[in-house]
């Protein structure tokens, strides 16, 4: 294995045990028991079934905002726009989970490719901007949020608002939720949204790294000027970028609408699934069994947080802190490279 891979998966390993440690840390100067505070965190995650399925749950929408960050990235772009995008992919699923009336083989299938289209096209605007006119996707990707968030919510008052702030509940043909799933786990909220998360990292993998156009679009990641030497149009590839990138986050937002919940409510805030989706691929080192393995330690952490403050006392917002010390060392990872690079030599000098 080569010292570069090495180095690939050692960081984030070292970033959470860093993480995890600083956070100890500080919940023992706050008064806290780190070790009861730990153990209970983790028996929230995996010592139950009811857990699990909360973990898998939690983290379903993550894996796949987390691969649309990364996707974007590959291509040497960077979707800050995703928030915006899961929340008009949800918004789109769930409409068409409501007025479409088709069997379940044709309605579910369709309303999710809606919520997909939705962030496709939200994301295309920024994709659209950048390859014709050289504006910068990310800040019109963080404007695109905020009009997302507004519009989400206009619509709803507008056209779909029911009692109780929100749509109606979308018709069991274009529903995510599993009863087999929720009975094999004491009845936790998870749902079959996982398994088109699992296909979707399966997608991006293959599409970045079988394919011709996966490898244009990486191509352009790397340099751009060297692409369009070699014939490849990079505004051509910038949109499509965009696109797919929208697509997954779009595909986020349609598993919270058809798998968690049901309908769409007024939302007061962002839901943070597209900005923790920043965090996911950042750690998962933008590739699609990272984020995987990111998106269940993060998913894991969230919904672990209120078994640690049942059981050991110890409030949630030490989960946040913790989760930020995680990605402050994984950004941090020229630090952990050069001190790992130096016990490396170390060892040489002293064989």
């Amino acid at each position: 294995m080569s010292r570069g891979r090495i180095f690939n998966i050692a960081i984030p390993l070292i970033a959470i045990l860093l993480g995890m440690l600083v956070g100890g840390i500080i919940m023992l100067v706050s008064g806290y028991d780190p070790i009861s505070g730990y153990s209970a965190l983790f028996n929230g995650i995996l010592s139950e079934p009811f857990y699990i399925g909360e973990t898998v749950r939690a983290m379903t929408p993550l894996i796949l905002s987390g691969l649309a960050v990364a996707f974007a990235y590959r291509a040497g772009l960077l979707n800050i726009g995703v928030e915006g995008q899961v929340l008009v992919g949800w918004l789109a699923a769930v409409y068409v989970g409501i007025v479409v009336e088709a069997p379940m083989i044709i309605h579910l299938p369709l309303a999710i490719l809606a919520g997909a289209a939705a962030g496709a096209l939200w994301a295309f605007v920024p994709g659209l901007l950048k390859a014709k006119f050289h504006v910068n996707e990310v800040i019109v990707c963080i404007m695109m949020n905020y009009v997302g968030y507004h519009v989400v919510n206009s619509i709803i008052r507008a056209y779909l608002i029911v009692p109780g702030e929100r749509t109606d509940n979308i018709q069991p043909t274009a529903s995510l939720q599993s009863a087999f799933l929720e009975s094999i786990t004491d009845y936790s909220r998870i749902h079959y949204g996982i398994i088109v998360a699992i296909l979707a990292c399966i997608f991006m993998w293959f599409l970045l790294w079988k394919t011709s156009l996966g490898y244009e679009l990486r191509s352009v990641g790397f340099n751009q000027h060297a692409s369009r030497y070699a014939g490849m149009s990079v505004g051509r590839n910038v949109m499509i970028t965009m696109i797919i990138s929208g697509s997954f986050a779009g595909l986020a937002g349609a598993m919270q609408g058809l798998g968690m919940y049901g309908y769409m409510t007024i939302l007061t805030g962002f839901t943070n699934i597209g900005f923790d989706g920043i965090a996911v691929a950042l750690l998962g080192a933008n590739s699609s069994i990272g984020i995987f393995l990111s998106a269940f330690l993060f998913g894991g952490l969230k919904s672990g947080a209120s078994t640690m403050q049942s059981q050991a006392g110890v409030p949630v917002e030490l989960i946040d802190i913790v989760i930020a010390l995680i990605i402050f060392f994984v950004a941090s990872s020229y630090i952990i490279r050069w001190a790992l690079l130096r016990i490396q030599k170390k060892k040489e000098g002293n064989q």
